[in-house]
């Protein structure tokens, strides 16, 4: 643990004294409310799954939002632009803005959609699907098509907020859009993330290994 602690102790300074020297911001303040919120909620899981309670669909979404780690990867894609302002990173210490919810609202669904199955039988709290089993008492399939709905519902929410007034560039706000994106595309087809398949390796490798043919 110390070890870890250190990595990411030293891991953080060193962004915060890039992102210091290059745009004269202090985002210890900005990493630190980031860092403290993701320990949190995973404390929180953690409670559950020794306790065995079973959250209702709402109080695990409260709470899975922030556990799935979106709004810390999001908040690191926001130092990498050249765009930071005092006000975005005011909003995301004060609140959360809109977008980065709903975002991260919709990778916590597909990501449950794709890997509850890996993840309960290697030991896990209830994911989004069986917490509205576990309330509605419908069937898995059932509980699915729901969170299915639920997603594309959160979508036609995120793309209001795409054009909405932002303390955001538009960089920064296709970044988001993006990160959504590849999320339902990683999960689709089940935990394309830590479960080793052809097909996500045959995705990378096209993407990024694999030439392009050229036109005849």
């Amino acid at each position: 643990m110390k070890i870890c602690f250190h990595a990411l102790y030293n891991s953080i300074n060193e962004i915060a004294f890039g992102t210091l020297k290059e745009q004269g911001i202090d985002v210890i303040p900005f990493l630190k409310k980031m860092l403290t919120d993701l320990c949190k909620a995973y404390l929180v899981e953690a409670k559950w799954y020794y306790s065995g309670y079973k959250p209702t669909l709402q109080e695990y979404m409260d709470n899975a939002w922030i556990s799935v780690s979106a709004p810390v990867l999001l908040c690191h894609a926001y130092l990498a632009t050249d765009s930071i302002t005092k006000e975005g990173l005011q909003s995301f210490e004060e609140y959360y803005p809109n977008i980065i919810y709903w975002s991260s609202i919709i990778v916590r669904l597909a990501d449950d959609l794709g890997t509850s199955p890996y993840e309960l039988k290697r030991g896990d709290v209830p994911k989004s699907i069986q917490c509205h089993m576990h309330d509605s008492g419908a069937s898995e399939e059932e509980a699915r098509e729901h969170i299915r709905k639920l997603i594309d519902a959160t979508w036609k929410k995120m793309n209001e907020d795409r054009i909405a007034k932002s303390p955001f560039s538009q960089i920064f706000i296709e970044i988001i859009m993006n990160f959504t994106r590849m999320a339902q595309c990683l999960y689709q087809n089940g935990d394309g993330h830590a479960v080793e398949d052809d097909e996500t390796k045959e995705r990378v490798l096209s993407l990024i290994v694999q030439p392009i043919p050229a036109p005849k």
